[in-house]
């Protein structure tokens, strides 16, 4: 057994819960019938007793498994904690049920017990139908038609039309998935490569990609399953374009469809929380705080009932702590905010090796605007330095953009003069080599290449001068996605009125919930 599939059984043990621990061990004492098979539970408590298991550690302890035995014996032992956990969880995740009667009607078939086997598939086909599996429909349907087609099981004469049409109804809904699935698939791609659209030229290739990528279909002929992916692949076509209220009308069909399939939540527990999570980003962008905590609550307060599916927990905390920065951001209440950093670091640690750079470089990003909210802009340096410093440029190229121009404005909070002129440059290059020079970043370098302004007065005048500027440029269709990133205005605001940024932007919140005028505010 290799290094790697070594490390592989240790976090798998570690991973266990008490439960499944104790449900492992039953299993191995009733199945081992010699001493011998005895050794791989031995090697187990051994791994899961010891923090920094090696090898020779456990040959040194163990004297009974030799040094040409122990591969086997992690194979074996690896094994059986997967076969234990199968059984354990097989009664909450209705696809390990459905595949368990399909193994045997497989069995039966080979014993040659052909109507027992037609039973247990039937039932098995009924459950596949029940919790929205066309895969193991299809799978079904086709070893039905193979016994009808090999032997006399003289069912009714109409059974092979049948078992025809049946199986070609859900090819059918199979294919159809497939490529709404591709399309979400391909978009999601876009935009973790280059977020937002960008300009009218970004926006015909997207819109292109999606027409021409877009099977025709009727949505009365689809079923849960081609409704999920057609949903998730319009969500993302309509937030890479910055359309936030047909987003938010595509993630509400996207929720509300688990809502009439209630049986498949635990089924499809990953994409039920991928569809609020959009639901959420969308009533944010919408500014509605009410949906947004509402949301945010429902998230956290998931459970499934379900195997622990590390994945579901993976993906529910992320979007709770995601969901909570933007109820900061919305309200203005930065300092409070910070109090979740500690669990964000916390997340972060904990699924190093889970993660991938996109999700961290989000979460760096969110921290950092929490801190430049509440005024601690060595911090905002801090964790914007953890994104600039990645070595992969292709991924978020407009994240990456907008950390390096928000650490410019901090670095200028901090007066670090001798900074700014080697980094604008710095900035400039990155930015036009992205081809992502656009009004607002010229008109934000511009600014910032001025400095240092000879007096007070000039400094208040460049402020007010940029202000209008930026302005103007947030009601162009293609410069408003900059102020998704960074509420640029509002700081500019906070040095015009010599107040904090949090004060303003608090003071923009009150004034929506009083007077229900919508105030823009940035979403990642």
């Amino acid at each position: 057994m290799s290094t790697g599939i070594s490390d592989q059984l240790i976090r798998l043990i570690h991973s266990l819960s008490k439960a499944e621990k104790r449900s492992f061990k039953l299993y191995a004492t009733r199945n081992a019938s010699s001493a011998t098979e005895m050794k791989f539970l031995q090697l187990f408590d051994f791994m899961d007793k010891t923090p920094d298991y090696s090898d020779k550690a456990a040959l040194k302890k163990l004297v009974e498994i030799k040094k040409t035995q122990l591969s086997n014996i992690k194979a074996h032992l690896y094994k059986q904690i997967l076969t234990s956990l199968r059984l354990q969880h097989a009664q909450h995740i209705p696809t390990i049920t459905i595949r368990e009667s399909i193994d045997h009607a497989v069995i039966l078939y080979h014993k040659g017990f052909y109507y027992q086997a037609l039973k247990a598939l039937e039932k098995s086909k009924q459950l596949a139908v029940k919790f929205q599996s066309p895969m193991l429909q299809l799978e079904i349907v086709e070893f039905e038609k193979l016994i009808e087609s090999q032997y006399i099981t003289r069912s009714r004469s109409t059974r092979a039309d049948e078992l025809t049409t049946e199986s070609k109804s859900i090819e059918k809904h199979i294919h159809q998935s497939v490529e709404f699935s591709n399309l979400s698939l391909q978009l999601y791609a876009l935009y973790v490569k280059g977020g937002f659209v960008r300009d009218e030229k970004d926006f015909h290739y997207v819109h292109g990609f999606f027409k021409a990528n877009l099977p025709k279909y009727r949505m009365q002929d689809l079923g849960f399953i081609e409704k999920m992916h057609l949903y998730n692949a319009f969500m993302w076509y309509y937030y890479i374009i910055q359309e936030f209220l047909m987003c938010f009308k595509y993630a509400k069909y996207w929720v509300d469809l688990f809502e009439a399939y209630p049986n498949v939540k635990n089924q499809y527990s990953e994409m039920y929380l991928k569809g609020l999570n959009h639901y959420q980003n969308a009533v944010f962008n919408l500014r509605n705080y009410k949906r947004l905590n509402e949301t945010v609550l429902k998230i956290e307060q998931w459970s499934t009932e379900s195997l622990e599916n590390e994945n579901v927990i993976l993906l529910q905390q992320l979007y709770t702590l995601t969901g909570k920065i933007n109820e900061y951001y919305l309200t203005g209440e930065f300092t409070e905010g910070l109090q979740i950093v500690p669990k964000v670091e916390s997340y972060i640690s904990n699924n190093s090796d889970r993660l991938d750079n996109h999700r961290i470089m989000i979460l760096y990003y969110k921290v950092a605007c929490l801190f430049f909210g509440a005024g601690d802009y060595k911090k905002t340096i801090h964790y914007l330095n953890r994104i600039i410093q990645l070595k992969d440029v292709s991924l978020r190229e407009d994240i990456q953009g907008f950390a390096r121009i928000l650490n410019l404005i901090a670095h200028f909070e901090l007066n670090n003069d001798d900074l700014l002129d080697y980094q604008i440059k710095s900035v400039y290059r990155f930015l036009r080599n992205m081809g992502d020079l656009q009004g607002v970043q010229k008109e934000i370098l511009s600014f910032l290449r001025q400095l240092p302004f000879e007096n007070e007065q000039l400094v208040l005048n460049g402020f007010n001068d940029l202000h209008a500027k930026l302005v103007k440029l947030a009601q162009l269709p293609y410069e408003k996605r900059p102020f998704l990133y960074l509420d640029i205005i509002s700081w500019l605001e906070s040095r015009i009125q010599k107040r904090t940024v949090q004060a303003v932007i608090k003071e923009k919140y009150i004034l929506e919930q009083t007077t229900g005028q919508s105030i823009y505010f940035p979403e990642v």
